[in-house]
This record gives structure tokens, C-alpha cells and sequence, in this order.
């Protein structure tokens, strides 16, 4: 039996969102557990002191998620996943148990810290590293232990996780320039003098300077031959992605973290080829996206082979920069980053009243400028679908509204070496083939593009955001009927054909069984390519038949 345990703090909506996972994603057969009964459907809770749990729809992405009314607790949900595990996974049960119980410090901590972050975020940064703070408010719209970082204390997480909205200083490291491969190989354009950070001034005859994120200092340490600098330069802010960093309102830097997110598998190292690969996925979309694109310039990077020594440069656009990670996000004197812009675009949002006269969330100047967002998401998505063959892995944290002066949004893409482009398509297109080091970057597979397209640029880049912030029959008929205005223009092309009943026409749609394959079960069980990219799990079409309602991801609201 599980000994008698408090449900206390932000636990039950942690283990809430566990068993939704695990239920979405049929881990040990645990749909085939889901009843219905007169008073309504239930699952029935393996393992010790196993209990009927209520459930009821409430998500566009799985059928049936735990009831608002439930308190479960970490443990009895953490037994039944030990119950339904098959006994080579027992290492992967055990890493996500630690998973969940780092990500519920994570989400405490927060919750500790939640105050001075407000008044910080009051008092400044101003601009996108606003922004990115706000978004960490938020927990990933399926995830459910994205608040882990594997490793990291709670020291390490008040320093330099973006939800603590910090500032630190970079550390250094002089490494031989035969070592160093990239488009920069003297290092970034933001590198002290070697002196600054006190080094030898001759080192720079031999050697490059690489900036290091303080918490990849004790690994950089390791490498013999890098030469760590003593001293500290160039105050920095994390973004949403942690390991990227602003170094002002145009320049990003990307760096290896010591930690991985969104599973165990998913580490937060860069291995060698990978921002090479990123440079040729932008120089090809520069050729074929079109003009409701935009794109970050990450052409500037370099790397040791060692996949703690490697960075980035990412130069933004004029213009305010908003991700649309962050429009859902709280803002600290109440409303949301939504409410806040549809209030400055359309004059409604938070507490007031749209032209339409709906109030706050969901006010029609929401609404018209969630349209403004989808427009140009779907036209270049199936564009680059049915004319290239080519998917984005741009979800809602790679993505950015550009704002500049009264016209339309523009869309901001970043880091494009998660990618994947067919072959075929872009030479019958008269467009060169990129020569990938990564050739899970490259597929003829029509079904495998089309699962890109509906788990990330359906899933997480439109819908979250649309259901997040409409009521669910209006957001369902948004997302509707802006993906359909996109097909339009391609008729019966073959592509445009499969995209339609992947999506508008399907009686279900694909979703990605992300705790399986990122800690649950090892590669070999799975046969996954790419953890990010593993299937096997869908959901009803809320496309067809919106969902009776939604429950926020928002980790907490302020007031």
C-alpha cells in the first residue's frame, strides 16, 4: 500500500497533468482502463491503493483529462505508471519519478519566488526579455514535467532559469583555434579581449575565445585543453529556451547547458554539425518560405567537437518582438501579453470591452489578432508543404510576432534544425538539397511531413494559443476556418489533398507520445529516429467538434 501521504501546493496539478500524459499516450495500456459509467467516466488507478479517478473532456488534445475536482498525489500516480511498466522500462519509470518530483520543486520554488520576479519584472527588463520571463510562467501545453531541468539545484535555477527573471555574467574559455570549426571560427563578435577576462594577451595567436553559461563551467573545466578565463564578462539574460541567452534587444547567443528538458533524452548540449545544420535549414527557407516570413539570422556560430563548447549568434529584426509563447502569459498588473497588445492593435483585451463588446479574455480584439497571427502561420506552413515538401519544427517558443508601427504582424522563425524536408520535392521545386550532416533532417515520407505539420504547427503553434485564449467553439472555428482560407488557393494538388484530410477532414488527428520517448522507453524499444519526432498517439479533431472546455496551463495567475 502507499503510505498515507499530504496533497498539498501545486501537487495535484502537477500529477493531474502526469496521468493526462500518461493517459494521452496509452503508456502500459492505461486508456483501456477508462470506463463509463451512469455518473460518468472514470479510470481505473493501477497499482496499490489504486482508485477509480473521474474524468471529463477538457482538452483538444485527448479525449478525457482528470476531473478539476481530483486530488491525486504524485505517489499513487507515480505507482500505477510502476504498475502498467513493462520491466525493461524500469530505468525510464524511475527517471521520470525523478522528473516529476524536480519539476514539482521547480513549480514551489516559483511559487516562493513569485513575488520579488513580479516586482522585478515591473521595474525592468523592458522589450523581449519581458517577454520570455512571462512566457516561463506558463507550463508546456502538453508536457507535464517541463518545469525540470535534470540536475540543477534550486540555486541554480533562481540564477539563470528565465521564470527567476535573472541577469549574469557569461564566463570564458580560450580554446585552439585548430579545434574550431564554423562560419566564426576567431569567435563572437561580442568577445572581450583576452586581458578582459584575465587571460594572457599572447593566447590570442593560438587560441579562440568561446563564451560559457556559468552552469557549463564545471564540464568546461574537465576539458583539458581549454583554458577557463578567471573573470566574468557580458551581462546576459535567459530567454524561454534557457541555454539561449539575450544579450540585447537584437543579439541572442546560444550556448550548451549541463541539463536536459522535455525528457531525459532530450539534452541540452549541442552536438557538433547541429548549428551547422540550423545555418543551411535558414539559408534554404531564405530561398523558398516567401515574404510572410521572416527569419533570425543564425549564420555566426562555431564549435569545438566538444558538446559543452559551441555557440550561436542569433540577430533579430527591427521592431517589437513578442514569442508567441508569451501570449497566453500573465502580465504582472493582471490580463495577459494577448489582452495587452489586442488592447494597443483593436482596443479590447484585459478589462475593457471590444468593439464587440466582449470582455477580457476572448474579447474580439483578441480574436483579430490570434487571426492576424494564424494568417501568415498556416499561408507559409502549407506553402512550404505543398510547394517544397518541407515542415518547420517551429512551435510556439520558435516563433515571434514582429510588431512595428499599425501594420499587420509579421512572423519571426528561429532555430530551424529540428526541419524536415523531402528530397524529391525540393528538386522537382528547382531547389537545391541542403547537405544535411543530420539526415533525419531529410524524408520522401509524405505522412512523416504531415505529422510535423499537425503535432507542431496544429498543435502547439496554433491551437494552444487559440484555445488558451478564446472560448473553445470560437477558437475551433479560428482555427478552422483560417488552415481551410490557406488550403483554398492549392485545390486538388496531390500534397494539398493529404494535408486536408490530415487535418480538416480527419476523424482524428496524430499527436507525439513525448513522455515515452523522451524518458519512459529506451530507443531501441521504440525505434524512434528522432524522440522528438516519435507518434503513435492521437486525439479527437477539435477542428470538427470543439471541446466542451479547456483547462489553462498557466502555472499561476497573478493578481
Amino acid at each position: 500500500m502507499i503510505a498515507e501521504h499530504a496533497v498539498t501546493g501545486r501537487e495535484p496539478y502537477l500529477a493531474a497533468r502526469v496521468l493526462d500524459a500518461l493517459l494521452r499516450e496509452d503508456y502500459g495500456g492505461l486508456a483501456g482502463r477508462v470506463a463509463r459509467r451512469k455518473d460518468g467516466v472514470v479510470l481505473h488507478l493501477p497499482g496499490p491503493g489504486g482508485r477509480l479517478v473521474r474524468l471529463v473532456p477538457g482538452s483538444p488534445f485527448q479525449d478525457f483529462t482528470v476531473a478539476p475536482a481530483e486530488r491525486l498525489g504524485l505517489p499513487e500516480v507515480l505507482g500505477a505508471l510502476r504498475a502498467v511498466a513493462h520491466p525493461a522500462d524500469a530505468a525510464g519509470v524511475e527517471a521520470f519519478a525523478g522528473e516529476c518530483l524536480q519539476a514539482l520543486r521547480a513549480l514551489d520554488l516559483h511559487d516562493a519566488h513569485r513575488r520579488d520576479v513580479l516586482a522585478r519584472l515591473r521595474r525592468g527588463p523592458a522589450g523581449s526579455a519581458r517577454y520570455e520571463a512571462l512566457a516561463a510562467f506558463l507550463d508546456h501545453p502538453v508536457y507535464p514535467t517541463a518545469r525540470c531541468r535534470a540536475g540543477l539545484s534550486d540555486e541554480d535555477l533562481t540564477a539563470y532559469a528565465p521564470e527567476f527573471a535573472p541577469s549574469f555574467a557569461l564566463r570564458w574559455a580560450a580554446v585552439p583555434r585548430e579545434r574550431v570549426t564554423g562560419s566564426a571560427p576567431g569567435g563572437p563578435p561580442m568577445a572581450p579581449d583576452f586581458a578582459r577576462v584575465g587571460l594572457p594577451g599572447g593566447l590570442a595567436d593560438t587560441h579562440a575565445l568561446f563564451p560559457v553559461h556559468p552552469l557549463a563551467l564545471p564540464a568546461v573545466r574537465a576539458i583539458p585543453w581549454a583554458v577557463v578565463a578567471p573573470e566574468p564578462y557580458l551581462t546576459v539574460r535567459p530567454t524561454l529556451s534557457m541555454r539561449t541567452v539575450e544579450v540585447d534587444a537584437r543579439t541572442h547567443l546560444k550556448l550548451p547547458l549541463p541539463t536536459s528538458t522535455l525528457g531525459l533524452r532530450n539534452r541540452r548540449s549541442i552536438k557538433p554539425g547541429t548549428l551547422a545544420d540550423g545555418a543551411r535549414a535558414e539559408l534554404l527557407l531564405r530561398r523558398i518560405a516567401g515574404p510572410r516570413l521572416l527569419l533570425a539570422d543564425e549564420q555566426l556560430h562555431a564549435h569545438t567537437g566538444h558538446e559543452y563548447l559551441a555557440w550561436l549568434v542569433r540577430r533579430l529584426p527591427p521592431g517589437e518582438i513578442v514569442p508567441v509563447a508569451a501570449l497566453l502569459a500573465p502580465l504582472p498588473g493582471g490580463g495577459t501579453v494577448a489582452e495587452e497588445l489586442a488592447a494597443r492593435r483593436h482596443g479590447g483585451g484585459a478589462g475593457g470591452r471590444g468593439a464587440g463588446g466582449v470582455d477580457g479574455v476572448g474579447g474580439v480584439g483578441v480574436e483579430a489578432l490570434l487571426t492576424e497571427y494564424l494568417r501568415p502561420l498556416f499561408a507559409s506552413g502549407v506553402r512550404l508543404f505543398v510547394r517544397y515538401g518541407v515542415a518547420l519544427e517551429a512551435h510556439q517558443q520558435n516563433l515571434a510576432l514582429v510588431l512595428d508601427g499599425d501594420g499587420p504582424p509579421r512572423l519571426l522563425v528561429k532555430d530551424n534544425d529540428g526541419l524536415l524536408a523531402s528530397p524529391g520535392r525540393l528538386r522537382a521545386a528547382g531547389t537545391a538539397v541542403p547537405d544535411f550532416a543530420d539526415g533525419r533532417m531529410l524524408t520522401d515520407d509524405p505522412h512523416a511531413l504531415a505529422d510535423v505539420f499537425v503535432t507542431i504547427t496544429l498543435h502547439l503553434a496554433a491551437a494552444a494559443p487559440a484555445f488558451g485564449a478564446l472560448p473553445p467553439a470560437r477558437a475551433s472555428r479560428l482555427l478552422r476556418d483560417t488552415l481551410a482560407e490557406a488550403l483554398e488557393p492549392y485545390g486538388d494538388d496531390p500534397a494539398a489533398r493529404l494535408l486536408r484530410a490530415r487535418t480538416l477532414d480527419a476523424a482524428r488527428l496524430v499527436g507525439k507520445s513525448m513522455v515515452t520517448a523522451g524518458t519512459l522507453v529506451d530507443k531501441a524499444r521504440t525505434g524512434a529516429r528522432d524522440v522528438n519526432k516519435f507518434y503513435g498517439t492521437s486525439g479527437p479533431n477539435y477542428l470538427r467538434h470543439p471541446p466542451a472546455a479547456v483547462r489553462p496551463v498557466i502555472t499561476q495567475r497573478t493578481p
